[in-house]
């Protein structure tokens, strides 16, 4: 019997491979071009790399277990949901996502930086959650999801303090049901 591979997750399996390349450039340029490309932070709008950071911080990460704890929940979740709605509309929640999560960083927090892709598992988890939805009605999961997910996270938001964005999370659910929402309304 001969066995096949198939890449069956373009957009997710990519965007899983991409984040590793970023990471091991970063690991080989001791963080240098994880700072100049895959971070995004207030930067002169004359930089001309200020523009592809708002996409692609969500390819950089802090460290191996920052991104095998982003990549493991991307690939569990994303596949499913790049079969049901297509690898076009998944790439461009992507990279709605990454730029929303980018400006909010960008406009209203100057003395940060912002890397990694919890704002796109976040998007996918609440995604996933409206995936079920049917004739108009808000599933249940999707309410559950977000009381615990994003409750958590505004929860944090408010009483920790620790390198942990949980504004991005936010913002990544919240992209997610918005897109969700206009991604199932035009699936119909």
């Amino acid at each position: 019997m001969k066995i096949k591979l198939h890449y069956n997750s373009p957009v997710i399996l990519t965007f899983a491979l991409l984040s590793l390349g970023a990471l091991l450039l970063g690991e080989l340029t001791s963080g240098r071009s994880t700072w100049m490309l895959f971070s995004v932070y207030r930067s002169p709008m004359t930089d001309i790399l200020t523009y592809p950071r708002f996409f692609l911080h969500v390819l950089g990460h802090a460290g191996y277990d920052h991104y095998i704890g982003n990549m493991l929940l991307l690939l569990v979740i994303g596949p499913p949901l790049e079969e049901k709605y297509g690898s076009r509309k998944i790439l461009l929640a992507i990279a709605i996502t990454a730029l929303v999560c980018g400006l909010v960083e960008f406009i209203f927090f100057p003395y940060e930086a912002l890397l990694g892709a919890s704002g796109i598992v976040f998007m996918l988890i609440i995604l996933s959650s409206l995936s079920g939805q049917r004739g108009g009605s808000i599933p249940i999961t999707l309410l559950v999801v977000i009381a615990l997910y994003l409750g958590r996270e505004i929860v944090a938001g408010i009483f920790q303090r620790d390198n942990i964005s949980q504004l991005t999370h936010i913002v990544g659910g919240l992209s997610g049901a918005i897109l969700g929402m206009t991604l199932l309304r035009k699936r119909r």
